[in-house]
């Protein structure tokens, strides 16, 4: 800025010269201030006559993550890349977008959802902008979803409640918004909150939304006003993707049911290609090489490719060239390199969150699906099986004849491209400690990656290109974390739909586990009860049962799921024994009992105390409906009461008490499946 500065006052000073010699000298000036400028200016990593065009959408420049820069490092030193700077974000999963010296991604705090605008170099805030509140705080996925996109001074962005909004790139002033989701009343593409980045395109900014007669969605970029809506098929999470056929230029939309084609300029539906029926989402990017189109699904649903039709619209379906069960893609696109597609098929139904995802890393042929090679287990998602040295689910960016890879455990890998062998140069971890679903994103010789909480910037070109005046950081000085899986060891069987509703067997065989274990504790806790007095016997056994109830409930998740081989969910057992000494509280009330600090509130405490475990647990886990069986407390209250206010003096008052305990156990649990049939 500097130099620009005192490069226009020289300029000035040169149309105002009246001597020949201050006039020759002002020309000397101005040339070498302007050599200096470009110098600056030139980005090192780029062949000559190549432009700087940044990385300004989440899948770079062609929509296909190939970077044209040069002059990476084959490899990294043992101590791992130069570290430019690391910073606390915040949640989401926004990838970076890059021009020049800044990059700009979107994230939430407990403030807010924002867009930032930061220094590439040193990670410092420019500017920063609110446009909504914090979107599932507390829930499985929380924060933004879509990345940035820059276009022509401007910043797109698009947030889970379907705004959409434009930004001005230097200020971070905010254009125009619009929220297309309720306008265009858009579905399909909504579940998880709205994830399509801003597709930009010949002054359009293209959008999956779902909507009847708006499918697919064209915005001015100037003023967001409609340029065209067209389509009636529900969206999924997959942004537009533009292409050329035979000259003429082409949306592809990758929605929930359908393989689409608009024509760009008019939105017209030119081509609809069945994929399935019911719930299905689709968010891996397509594959594109003019007349072919690769797609992959999740689901093990495998991957095909098709060859589009010369002419449009085309009112048949397309033709398949191959179609395999090989390569199926979730939340991270695979690429494609010359006559290879690299990339990682997920033997999940779905991404999981709380622990890596299964599959293996393939190459296979992009005509044929012919698969080249893979490196991973592979092994089922019910084993236990080592995964740190798989190269895993992984964001990857094709540049100088390799391949950088961000896998879901936040380890950067450096591949070469080679259809022969799976090669690996270099690995080092980054951002451990948590699993990560953002791609990175290669700028000047830098890659930009973040997780849930921090991001980073780590430099991987050639070590004579990194300014001496650089400050760096060593990864042993960025804090890490072993992750660890948690999910493997507490649920032995996991449940393959983690978003699907528990069927009504589930729901019957989770009651009646749920309700042995705790009619085998009554039992259990009864027989040491011949030898302890007979005052203290009730106290005793209350005490005992309780003990052996939360336990069984506790540890029945896990052990009977693996007896069984199927998942059984004993959890709500837990909840229910730590209930029932909240109304035992109420009644030593009623009876005016020497009322003390932790006789009164003790039990609440205890019982808030493990809800919000509870609660946290089913969030880290992906038990995503499960919560409803906080709600227990509610349908159990009235039999709860009854059965602390009944005198036990007598056995026949005693089973009674017995049944009782059955009843509210069962009201406890019919509430939380209430709540799930009334809410979902």
């Amino acid at each position: 800025m500097v130099c620009l500065f005192y490069k226009e006052k020289l300029a000035e000073w040169y149309l105002n010269c009246r001597s020949t010699i201050t006039f020759g000298l002002a020309a000397v000036l101005l040339v070498l201030i302007s050599g200096q400028v470009d110098a600056e200016e030139r980005n090192p990593f780029l062949p000559q006559g190549i432009e700087d065009r940044g990385w300004p959408d989440v899948r770079g420049i062609r929509f296909d993550a190939h970077s044209p820069e040069i002059h990476l490092a084959d490899n990294w030193p043992a101590e791992g890349p130069p570290v430019l700077w690391v910073k606390d974000l915040g949640q989401g999963y926004s990838a970076f977008v890059a021009a020049g010296d800044r990059v700009y991604t979107q994230a939430q705090t407990l403030q807010g959802q924002y867009v930032y605008c930061l220094a590439a170099r040193t990670g410092k805030t420019v500017w920063e902008y609110r446009y909504d509140w914090p979107y599932e705080l507390a829930g499985v996925y929380p924060g933004p979803r879509a990345t940035p996109t820059l276009a022509e001074g401007k910043v797109l962005f698009a947030a889970p409640s379907g705004l959409v909004g434009c930004l001005d790139a230097n200020k971070g002033k905010l254009i125009w918004s619009r929220n297309v989701l309720e306008e265009f009343h858009g579905t399909g593409g909504d579940g998880f909150g709205y994830a399509c980045s801003p597709t930009v395109v010949d002054q359009l900014v293209v959008l999956p939304v779902g909507g009847p007669g708006a499918s697919m969605v064209a915005l001015n970029l100037a003023d967001g006003k409609t340029v065209w809506q067209s389509g009636d098929r529900p969206a999924s999470y997959c942004p537009a993707l533009p292409i050329e056929r035979n000259g003429r230029k082409l949306v592809v939309g990758y929605l929930e049911n359908a393989l689409v084609i608009h024509d760009l300029q008019t939105g017209a539906v030119l081509l609809e290609h069945e994929l399935s029926e019911g719930y299905d989402e689709h968010s891996a990017w397509p594959l594109y090489r003019e007349p072919y189109l690769w797609i992959a699904a999740p689901f093990r649903s495998g991957s095909q490719l098709f060859e589009l039709p010369d002419r449009f619209p085309h009112s048949e379906l397309l033709k398949t060239v191959w179609r395999s069960r090989v390569m199926s893609n979730d939340v991270l696109s695979s690429v494609l390199v010359n006559e290879q597609i690299y990339g990682f098929d997920i033997f999940d139904q779905q991404s999981k969150t709380q622990r890596p995802s299964r599959g293996k890393f393939r190459c296979i042929e992009f005509l044929t699906g012919k698969e080249l090679w893979e490196q991973g287990s592979g092994r089922p998602e019910r084993s236990n099986n080592d995964i740190t040295n798989e190269l895993g689910q992984s964001g990857i960016i094709v540049a100088d004849g390799k391949l950088i890879l961000l896998n879901e455990r936040g380890e950067l890998i450096l591949l070469r491209q080679n259809p022969e062998r799976c090669e690996i140069l270099s690995r080092c971890k980054v951002l451990s400690g948590e699993l990560t679903w953002t791609p990175p994103v290669l700028h000047r010789g830098c890659v930009f990656i973040r997780n849930q909480s921090r991001a980073a910037c780590v430099y991987l070109g050639e070590p004579d290109l990194l300014p001496s005046d650089q400050p760096t950081l060593r990864l042993t000085e960025i804090p890490q974390e072993t992750y660890y899986d948690w999910a493997g060891q507490i649920l032995s069987v996991e449940p393959e739909y983690a978003f699907d509703l528990p069927s009504t067997d589930w729901l019957i065989r989770w009651y009646y586990w749920s309700l042995g274990l705790l009619v085998a504790s009554l039992i259990l806790a009864a027989i040491p009860l011949w030898w302890i007095p007979s005052q203290r016997r009730l106290p005793t056994w209350i005490m005992t049962y309780r003990i052996l109830a939360f336990l069984a409930g506790a540890l029945g998740t896990t052990w009977i799921s693996l007896w069984q081989q199927d998942f059984i969910f004993t959890w709500p057992l837990c909840l229910y024994i730590v209930t029932e000494p909240v109304f035992a509280s109420v009644q030593f009330k009623r009876e005016q009992q020497r009322s003390t600090f932790w006789r009164d509130y003790g039990p609440l405490i205890w019982l808030l105390i493990v809800f919000t475990v509870y609660f946290l647990l089913c969030r880290r886990l992906s038990l995503v409906f499960e919560w409803a069986f906080l709600a227990g407390p509610i349908g159990a209250l009235p039999a709860g009461w009854w059965e602390w206010h009944l005198k036990k003096q007598t056995p026949l008052r005693m089973c009674f008490a017995l049944i009782l305990k059955l009843i509210t156990f069962s009201c406890f649990y019919g509430s939380g499946i209430a709540i799930l049939w009334l809410r979902y």
